[in-house]
């Protein structure tokens, strides 16, 4: 009789951390517009209606509202962004360029509420030089084109863009020297040293479809060329070091990030999956898969 009741005893609690595993919110992403690491090694993205943070394994949601974060480009003390606000929200639309620290419990408005969202944004780790790609004249910027800022939109520059006639696909701010930026197009990559005055082409094996200075000052690329591509490119030589992917059928790299000490990488692609590896793509762990979030478990 105390047999069966201990049996019993533990069907119940099983049964009880069962429920409580399964009844733990889905982590969904709809669409990723971003991704990079928090100084104390937190992944996150912006998932169309908010941050999503991957952390010891685990997914989750942080505090705040479920804004539309666009150009989402992480720094050493917290994020800048575009965008737009979440339903029901008191911010003007669209957003302009924001700033949190905190993931997003709170944000700074820092220039052109209500006038801009710059889908192409990106923000030098440590110098928090932002550069922008602008679709239309505003207050500020009278052309469409690049532009940056070194005083966090204080005053805003534009790149002239020399030796550059092609439409971009993404671009890159360098996290120490706030005159390098690295843009992608169609036929490859193009570097700038001089804030986007002159950009010349570095690379042109691939078609760019992502590029990412670590806060190490190195560049990798995504890119498609009969198939997925992923590698570091010496910005001196040309020469690229390749990093192994997991298999991608039909798909290729979106965002890349990479943690702030370098032991950990990790990268999205266009179909929503995405992986994080320990050892530069030796052995990767899937943490997303059809944008749905994999918590408490080895890829």
């Amino acid at each position: 009789m105390i047999l069966a009741v201990i049996v019993v005893g533990l069907v119940v609690i099983g049964a009880v951390l069962f429920l409580n595993r399964t009844s733990e919110p889905e982590i969904v992403m709809e669409h990723v517009h971003g991704l990079g690491y928090t100084a104390d090694g937190k992944l996150v993205t912006p998932a169309h209606d908010g941050l999503r943070v991957y952390a010891d394994g685990e997914w989750s949601i942080p505090e705040g509202e479920k804004h539309d974060y666009m150009g989402f480009s992480m720094v050493d003390e917290g994020f800048y962004s575009s965008g737009h606000p979440a339903p029901g929200s008191d911010r003007i639309n669209p957003f302009g360029v924001v700033k949190s620290t905190d993931l997003g419990q709170t944000l700074e408005t820092l220039d052109l509420e209500g006038e801009a969202d710059f889908h192409g944004m990106s923000v030098g780790y440590k110098t928090h030089t932002i550069y922008v790609i602008n679709p239309e004249p505003n207050s500020q910027m009278d052309a469409v084109g690049m532009y940056y800022t070194q005083d966090e939109t204080k005053t805003w520059k534009k790149s002239d863009m020399q030796g550059l006639t092609e439409e971009l696909t993404t671009l890159a701010a360098h996290p120490t020297e706030d005159a390098v930026i690295a843009v992608g197009t169609n036929t490859g990559v193009f570097l700038s040293e001089d804030y986007g005055h002159t950009f010349k082409k570095i690379n042109d094996t691939v078609q760019v479809t992502s590029l990412y200075f670590s806060p190490q000052g190195e560049l990798f690329v995504g890119g498609v060329n009969q198939g997925p591509k992923f590698f570091q490119l010496d910005l001196q030589s040309g020469e690229t070091t390749p990093v192994n992917l997991p298999p991608l059928n039909d798909d290729a790299v979106m965002y890349i990030a990479q943690s702030t000490e370098g032991e950990e990488l990790a990268f999205v692609s266009f179909n929503l999956h995405m992986y994080v590896t320990n050892d530069q793509g030796e052995n990767w762990k899937q943490i997303v898969n059809d944008g749905k979030g994999i918590s408490g478990e080895s890829g």
